[in-house]
């Protein structure tokens, strides 16, 4: 699926993202993330291969994230953006890609992560299947 441009722009305008992941016991677990975009997918960064939201993805590569946007719809609620995908896990890159999202999140002269020589980490790549929610992504 071609993700829209005002999706990524919601995406990349700092709005965090809340990825839902499943837990073995097919509950849902759910965490604050910082997002990126790579063409029509979302990128995540993670120092620490071992996150419970990595070995969930590992296990069951189903993902939701939703984020919030800031303009407001009749009847007073904020737009907000579903994305249903398929994430993999990639090796390496971590680093590099959490200080470019630093930058967005944190501010521009932000170092990080805040160490000389980090692990590689991993990152997350999440096909987009499916965009869901309320604003122009679903008009």
């Amino acid at each position: 699926m071609t993700l829209p441009d005002s999706a990524k722009d919601l995406i990349r305008s700092g709005a965090l993202g809340h990825l839902a992941t499943i837990d073995p016991s097919g509950a849902p677990q759910l965490t604050l993330i910082w997002v990126g975009v790579d063409g029509d997918d979302l990128l995540t960064a993670h120092l620490n291969p071992h996150l419970r939201k990595l070995e969930n993805v590992r296990r069951d590569p189903r993902v939701t994230l939703s984020f919030q946007a800031t303009e407001i719809r009749p009847p007073g609620l904020l737009e907000y953006l579903v994305v249903h995908g398929t994430a993999t896990i990639e090796e390496g890159g971590a680093a590099e890609l959490l200080q470019e999202l630093a930058h967005v999140y944190l501010g521009p002269e932000v170092k990080f992560p805040p160490m000389d020589d980090p692990p590689p980490g991993v990152r997350m790549r999440i096909s987009v299947e499916r965009v869901g929610g309320t604003g122009p992504w679903t008009d």
